[in-house]
């Protein structure tokens, strides 16, 4: 086989050698151009088989804020707004704009906020809860039918690593498009076993339409003009995040997925096991978040923070690990169309509240991206308008 071009793969056994694939990875918009890449790295949940009680250097992340650190500092007193979207579709209007302004608070101050009675049935939610875990269970000769190939980010790898020298996250993904159905990879979506496929197909038109009412919601609560946010949103793309973050021996030293906010509109989440580790940063804290049983946690993601013009805010949130066992959830992220362009809502724009961010396509917008590795709110920084940049046309 051909020397992996990852040099971690180098230093492991060689089955992990055989589970780096040798190609960059390259996402491609609808015109050939790429969106960006990420280099191929080990399987972790692979590597832990191997019952190592050390972890292997590229995993070992002095740079980050002790993983449990919120518990010492009591943060644990505080939660994520929870939203009923039962009472956001009430024909009493008292009721309706109450929980209305709540969404409109928890969007604004925490980026993060659980919804509850949100319509998606909960014997579906179970369905592909279970669906997920036994598909990281299928052995790896069968992993590698839906393994990433070139030219493509989606299927079972990473994104976002850029560098050789770049640490890594102690986890495992499956990145997928889902919507529109046209951009499907005949490979990956329409190939995943059945009754999973089926479940995953239903969940996504559920997920869709659960985003478009949030995105409305949103609208509603800025009194900015609804028919901006859902001209954006309208046909947007789908995607899928399954993310398996196995147990480690040295939890403390490793971050199951580092600090980031979400370069995407919208993120919704589900938690498939019992088993906690996302966190959030509130006042320089990290504060974890324990869903509460059939909740999706929803976060507000850089595209909506550009949209909203700064009023509502992306937060950066990180995934920790245990050395107990693994956790597993699923992110479904919604953004616009590759072909649209954003920018500030033109109905939030006045003189006395001037655009914050720049416009720009949206295919161009990831593309730069992936032409980096997911820090903080870095990306989102490189979009704010420099003051007396509006006057030099830019």
């Amino acid at each position: 086989m051909t020397k992996p071009s990852y040099t971690f793969c180098n230093s492991q056994p060689a089955l992990l050698r055989f589970l780096c694939p040798i190609f960059s990875l390259r996402q491609m918009d609808a015109n050939g151009r790429k969106l960006g890449g990420s280099l191929p790295v080990p399987n972790v949940q692979e590597l832990v088989k191997e019952a190592i009680t050390e972890v292997p250097p590229h995993y070992v992340r002095a740079d980050q804020d002790h993983p449990f650190m919120g518990d010492d500092h009591g943060t644990s007193l505080l939660q994520v707004p929870v939203i009923d979207l039962s009472k956001l579709s009430s024909s009493n209007g008292h009721l309706m704009e109450s929980e209305l302004e709540k969404l409109h608070a928890a969007s604004k101050d925490w980026g993060f906020f659980q919804l509850i009675n949100h319509g998606v049935s909960c014997s579906l939610m179970e369905e592909v809860k279970s669906g997920i875990q036994e598909f990281f269970k299928l052995p790896m000769e069968e992993k590698r039918k839906f393994w990433q190939e070139e030219g493509d980010l989606e299927g079972f790898g990473q994104a976002f690593v850029v560098s050789e020298e770049q640490k890594l996250d102690w986890g495992d993904m499956f990145f997928v498009m889902s919507q529109p159905r046209r951009l499907r990879k005949s490979h990956l979506f329409p190939m995943l076993p059945s009754p999973f496929r089926d479940v995953l197909d239903e969940y996504s038109s559920a997920l869709q339409d659960l985003a478009m009412k949030i995105l409305h919601l949103m609208a509603k609560a800025l009194k900015m003009d609804t028919k901006e946010m859902m001209e954006l949103f309208d046909e947007g793309t789908q995607h899928f995040r399954m993310n398996y973050y196995p147990p480690c021996p040295q939890p403390d030293l490793v971050i199951g997925l580092s600090p980031h906010s979400d370069a995407v509109g919208l993120t919704i989440l589900l938690q498939l096991n019992e088993m906690e580790g996302l966190q959030i940063r509130k006042e320089g804290k990290w504060i974890p978040i324990k869903p509460l049983p059939n909740a999706f946690v929803v976060n507000v993601g850089d595209i909506l923070e550009i949209v909203t013009n700064g009023t509502y805010r992306s937060i950066e949130h990180r995934a920790t690990v245990n050395s107990v066992k693994e956790r597993l959830s699923i992110a479904t992220f919604y953004s616009p169309k590759l072909e649209g362009e954003l920018g500030p809502a033109p109905s939030l724009i006045t003189l006395d509240n001037p655009a914050l961010f720049k416009r720009i396509g949206v295919a161009d917008y990831i593309r730069g991206l992936f032409a980096r590795k997911l820090q903080g709110k870095s990306y989102i920084d490189v979009m704010r308008i420099i003051q007396g940049e509006e006057n030099n046309g830019n």
